[in-house]
């Protein structure tokens, strides 16, 4: 019997109680296949991945609170259940608003510096219009954000009961022309906000998913494929959640633009912007040359910010200050 003390290992036997090492498991084998792959295409993969999941998460609960408030709405009992609803009420939409809304505003966080917290071909479409992701980067997630919204719906209308009642439909008061421009309108409204918190890198775009929890809308076509796929079922008007959308986008891309080429940072600016790039930036204030000693001058100091004339056992903090005496 062979036996090996610590520090010791047997010749040509050294991997023997490990088989993983002879036969690799697929993620090994993924991992090293990826660590070879350029950086763009990991980038690419990494963030088809994010917007694929994210669009899952933020879909399933967003659909998951429709069909609840659908369901509640009714009064069921038995095996029967009834997810259609003659008249919506006020408190009803306001249910189905938050459930989109506080999804969209915690999937947006997680997957924010993931993908971007997209989920929305319209946005990603906007996004690509102001340069901030590659045509390639746009085509990539806009597929797998409508594979993930046919997932989400797959995934509601397997779980919960009754009928899967989550399409958006055109009330019988509401024309096509006037469901065409307020999908225009509203989601120009949304793809500008986020061009504005989170295109726009300043200070504030840490907190840019909250404010596209204000919006509120799911102005989306994904949103409108997913249920439309899974219950086959496409009303002759399908084409306003994908134009209108569009062109909303567009519409935010060419006020953004504007805005942008009159240098809109000029028109007002930010008094708090110097304090910010250093809260920012701790190293910015180093990096200023008239902060620094002069060695030919040691006196050219900036003064001490803490209360003056005090002792060095005085002082609130650790700072010694020397004095040259003549």
């Amino acid at each position: 019997m062979n036996i090996s003390l610590p520090g010791e290992s047997r010749s040509g036997n050294r991997h023997a109680n490990h088989p993983e090492d002879q036969n690799p498991s697929p993620m090994a084998w993924a991992n090293k296949i990826l660590a070879k792959a350029p950086t763009t295409t990991r980038g690419h993969i990494v963030a088809a991945i994010g917007e694929f999941a994210g669009t899952i998460f933020f879909l399933f609960f967003a659909f998951a609170g429709t069909q609840v408030a659908n369901i509640s709405s009714n009064t069921n009992t038995g095996t029967d259940i009834t997810t259609t609803v003659a008249q919506k009420n006020p408190a009803q939409l306001l249910y189905i608003s938050l459930s989109f809304g506080f999804s969209l505003a915690v999937n947006a966080w997680v997957f924010f510096r993931i993908s971007g917290g997209l989920f929305n071909p319209a946005v990603t479409f906007g996004m690509w219009l102001i340069g901030s992701v590659t045509f390639a980067r746009a085509i990539l997630l806009g597929v797998v954000q409508c594979l993930g919204a046919i997932v989400a719906a797959a995934l509601v209308s397997v779980l919960f009961s009754g009928g899967l009642n989550v399409s958006t439909t055109l009330s019988t008061t509401t024309s096509l022309a006037q469901g065409f421009f307020i999908e225009l309108i509203l989601t120009a409204q949304l793809v500008f906000a986020i061009f504005m918190l989170a295109a726009e890198k300043h200070a504030g775009t840490f907190i840019a998913p909250v404010g596209v929890f204000w919006t509120g809308g799911s102005l989306n076509p994904a949103r409108s494929l997913g249920p439309a796929v899974v219950q086959r079922s496409f009303p002759d008007y399908h084409w306003i959640y994908w134009i209108g959308p569009f062109c909303g986008a567009l519409l935010a891309a060419a006020l953004y633009k504007l805005v942008k080429s009159l240098e809109y940072e000029n028109a007002n600016p930010d008094p708090e912007a110097d304090t910010l790039s250093h809260a920012v930036l701790p190293g910015a204030e180093d990096q200023n040359p008239e902060n620094h000693e002069n060695p030919d001058n040691p006196d050219n100091r900036e003064p001490p910010r803490s209360s003056p004339a005090v002792n060095g056992s005085e002082r609130s903090d650790d700072t010694c200050v020397e004095r040259k005496i003549d």
